[in-house]
């Protein structure tokens, strides 16, 4: 995989990938910047959750439960000096739907963590994580929540 960040002006930068789209960069005022884009940390938590969170559905709808939707969190703490490195993430899997099953959704995350979530593989060798779900009906309320542990 290739990727290229390219500077526009003061600390701003347009990062590009292979797929060909662009994400624009930028740091806070007080590091010399405008706020005209995401940080570079930002940018890791968002693969993080995007990374799994398509597993997690993609799995889901194999399984053939009835989301109506969908979003994973992702809380990073950090390291109180530089270089500010994540050390704990907790990513909790928020699902909406039609009689969801715990037990598939359990089996979506475990999938997810153990085989097919590379960003979520990498990271996970420099922080730990906790994984947790909230499964919600639609129209209801919070029906099931809980924490996937591996075994």
């Amino acid at each position: 995989m290739d990727a290229k960040v390219t500077l526009k002006d003061g600390m701003a930068f347009s990062g590009s990938a292979q797929s060909g789209f662009s994400v624009p960069l930028d740091s806070d005022p007080e590091a010399g910047g405008v706020d005209s884009g995401f940080r570079p940390l930002e940018l890791m938590a968002i693969s993080l959750a995007g990374c799994t969170a398509m597993d997690v559905i993609s799995i889901l709808r194999k399984k053939k439960q009835a989301v109506s939707a969908f979003d994973v969190l992702v809380q990073a703490d950090q390291a109180n000096g530089h270089p500010y490195v994540f050390t704990r993430a907790r990513i909790t899997y928020q699902i909406t739907g039609q009689a969801v099953d715990e037990a598939a959704v359990l089996r979506a995350i475990a999938l997810s963590a153990q085989k097919y979530c590379p960003a979520q593989a990498m990271l996970s060798k420099a922080f730990p994580m906790d994984l947790v779900y909230e499964i919600y009906e639609a129209g209801g309320g919070l029906v099931k929540q809980g924490q996937w542990l591996p075994e």
